[in-house]
């Protein structure tokens, strides 16, 4: 695919805003890069796979993901149009994925060659505070992701997420932007697990909820931040 239908978009993501669309065709030469296509469900990359290229989502959902031992699917974070993939492993001396990426659906993904990063990073000042504040961003969200799938406890999950989403909406009435089989995968549980745990909830008083939406009956239950 050619880099002349993306140039657009290219120049709205983050790490590329300081260039035009016609800054973008000059910079994006044959040898830099690849766009490729991926159906739902596909395999990005494999577990152990080498990274040899920084990542942009151009469109669709792509998941970075674990299977437990007992079949569990764990999703570690999850990027969408505009976000980059990684920068920080393509750099390293054992730059092999941690886990399996998987396309959560038809996505398309700009493929950039490690010489056109190192490139803009000693030319351009400001593309390189963008390129670390991104690399610095993505350790924090992992460091949280960490943080929260060592917690044991399956309650102690869900409070984490409610009291999240609490101040995020302002509401005691969360409304669910992803499904509840997709909030198990998060949690890194089963789905039927994170129901029994939902209903042992409801029956304490804690918590109502229907399909689209989780209530909190017992703020007190919320972690302070």
């Amino acid at each position: 695919m050619n880099i002349n239908n993306y140039k657009n978009l290219i120049s709205h993501t983050y790490l590329f805003n300081e260039f035009s669309p016609e800054d973008i065709l000059t910079l994006f030469t044959r040898d830099y890069y690849k766009i490729k296509r991926y159906e739902k469900n596909s395999i990005v990359y494999l577990q152990n796979e080498l990274c040899n290229t920084i990542d942009i989502v151009l469109d669709g959902n792509v998941s970075i993901q674990k299977i437990g031992e007992n079949g569990d699917i764990l999703t570690i974070v999850t990027y969408s149009s505009g976000d980059i993939m990684g920068g920080s492993l393509a750099f390293s001396k054992t730059n092999q994925y941690p886990m399996t990426v998987v396309s959560d659906s038809r996505s398309t993904i700009l493929h950039i060659n490690r010489e056109l990063i190192l490139n803009l990073c000693q030319s351009n000042r400001k593309f390189l505070t963008k390129f670390l504040e991104s690399l610095s961003s993505k350790a924090l969200i992992l460091t949280d992701k960490i943080k929260f799938i060592s917690m044991k406890n399956i309650r102690d999950k869900i409070i984490e997420f409610l009291t999240y989403e609490y101040y995020l909406q302002g509401n005691t009435v969360i409304k669910l932007r992803i499904s509840k089989k997709e909030l198990a995968e998060k949690f890194g549980i089963q789905r039927p697990s994170l129901f029994r745990e939902l209903k042992k909830m409801k029956q304490d008083g804690l918590i109502d909820y229907d399909s689209s939406s989780i209530e909190i009956l017992d703020i007190t239950m919320l972690k302070k931040v």
